[in-house]
């Protein structure tokens, strides 16, 4: 099959990636979003929360959306010590497991602040072994006291990121912080460039969607789905790859990254929209596989699907290793062959298309 990513491309890829985007703080990823599809769209507009969308033919009466969230998982400063050590609050799931040894920025209105997070050496801990939780993390930047801290402009309600950055690993493999789902948000960007360039022509208007505050509750997809008012929605997120050790794949489901991009079987996905997702997938010869949900997706499917009188509503997933990690990690081949079917699938689509079962 002929490669969809580009060099150019990829390396929008990497900035976006290493752009922090902090559940309710989006908005510098958001620009660089929009800047990047702007070629490639009729128009644009936004809302009050950042939640981004491009359009392609935005007259047209027949609305289709391709939607990924554009969020990541963060900390807030919540208490100070008079020492100067910071106490943090979840913005989203963020994961204490992973945090002790951990280098973070801290965003604050003078700039960035380096911090790192602390932890009691090997040493002490022999007697009594501490694991970590939200009681006992903690970050050190550097101060003494907390008149110093303040005086850096870290204050309650900063926020907190990761300092991890993309890496290309072993050639095929992409992996940083924040996959989950800026690479959504790329390859929804990458279907809007190749219907540019293969001057295809649609039917309908498509509505390009790149959502905020996922992590917290699908908000940004709830108000967005309201004021667009979609016939037709077509969600991008990562879902678990469960084939890396520890991992049961009875409670988690057969998995592989490599294997192409998840199709996912549910109440909120529309089932006449999925069966031409899978008949699509076949007859462009696209590796796909299958997941079953239990109520709710937990993706910004949920929200468009219930959302106005209902959408018809499908999810393709994009297996992930190590989520909610600063080394998340994707298969480039499934990221390839989860933007040809989304193209695919929007090329299929007709105006007017009725998903009604009767």
């Amino acid at each position: 099959m002929k490669k969809v990513i580009t060099t150019a491309s990829e390396k929008f890829l990497a900035a976006y990636l290493n752009n922090a985007s902090p559940t309710g703080f989006e908005s510098k990823g958001q620009q660089m979003w929009l800047d990047y599809i702007k070629p490639y769209i009729d128009s644009y507009f936004t809302d009050n929360y950042g939640s981004v969308v491009g359009v392609i033919n935005p007259d047209a009466p027949y609305k289709v959306v391709i939607e990924a969230h554009a969020d990541e998982i963060s900390w807030f400063v919540h208490y100070i010590t008079k020492d100067g050590f910071i106490y943090l609050r979840r913005n989203g799931g963020s994961d204490h497991m992973i945090a002790p040894s951990k280098r973070v920025n801290i965003h604050t209105d003078k700039g960035i602040v380096k911090a790192i997070f602390g932890w009691p050496a090997i040493h002490m801990r022999a007697l009594k072994e501490e694991t970590p939780s939200m009681k006992n993390i903690f970050l050190d930047c550097g101060c003494d006291s907390k008149e110093a801290v303040e005086k850096l402009g870290v204050h309650v309600g900063c926020v907190v990121t990761f300092e991890d950055e993309f890496m290309i690993l072993n050639k095929n493999k992409y992996v940083g912080r924040a996959l989950d789902n800026r690479v959504g948000g790329f390859m929804i960007a990458e279907v809007a460039r190749l219907l540019k360039e293969e001057k295809t022509r649609l039917p309908f208007g498509l509505y390009i969607v790149n959502s905020v505050q996922e992590e917290v509750g699908l908000r940004g997809a709830e108000m967005i789905a309201k004021r667009i008012k979609p016939d037709v929605a077509i969600i991008t997120d990562v879902c678990h790859d469960t084939h890396t050790p520890m991992v049961d794949k009875i409670e988690n489901g057969d998995l592989k990254s490599g294997d192409g991009p998840v199709l996912t079987y549910g109440p909120a996905v529309q089932n006449n929209l999925l069966k031409q997702l899978i008949a699509t997938a076949q007859e462009n010869k696209i590796p796909f596989q299958r997941a079953a949900v239990s109520r709710a997706t937990g993706t910004d499917t949920d929200a468009f699907a219930y959302s106005n009188e209902g959408v018809a509503s499908a999810l393709i997933s994009l297996p992930l290793r190590y989520m909610h990690t600063t080394v998340e990690t994707v298969q480039k081949e499934d990221v390839e062959n989860t933007i040809r079917l989304i193209l695919a699938v929007v090329k299929s689509i007709e105006a007017g298309q009725d998903f009604r079962y009767f």
